[in-house]
């Protein structure tokens, strides 16, 4: 019986990821460096400390270990831009960034679907470090 339960929840949990996937559009590199050009954008990344320690997109913040304190990261500006990626176009960890921004109301949240691997793969530049 406790197998079948976590399984449900497992299987609804899921569920809550992908349907937050579809809530938001996808923002694609040309779009996301002039935004990082205007500094007109908070970017999330969402693959971990270590890998955002290796090699980041430009400006973003580190959601894994800023997460509790994301509200107070956020601009007061909810038609803000706020982008989530996470590490290829088959991961799906953006979502929980997308929907805790979505959460407090942000409007303007897409997601950098090719994540870090897509934004190396392009030749653009990464920053390192915290």
């Amino acid at each position: 019986m406790k197998k079948i339960l976590t399984l449900i929840v497992s299987l609804l949990f899921a569920a809550a990821v992908f349907a937050a996937a579809a809530k938001v559009a996808d923002i694609t590199q040309p779009e996301l460096q002039a935004a990082i050009t205007a500094k007109s954008a908070v970017i999330l990344d969402v693959n971990g400390t270590d890998s955002y320690k290796a090699g980041h997109i430009p400006g973003a913040i580190d959601y894994i270990a800023h997460k509790d304190q994301i509200a107070k990261l956020l601009p007061a500006d909810k038609n803000a831009l706020v982008v989530a990626y996470c590490g290829s176009p088959s991961c799906h960890a953006y979502a929980a960034a997308a929907d805790a921004a979505v959460k407090l109301g942000y409007t303007n949240v897409k997601h950098f679907a090719p994540g870090i691997s897509g934004w190396k793969q392009s030749g653009a530049v990464t920053e390192k470090g915290n």
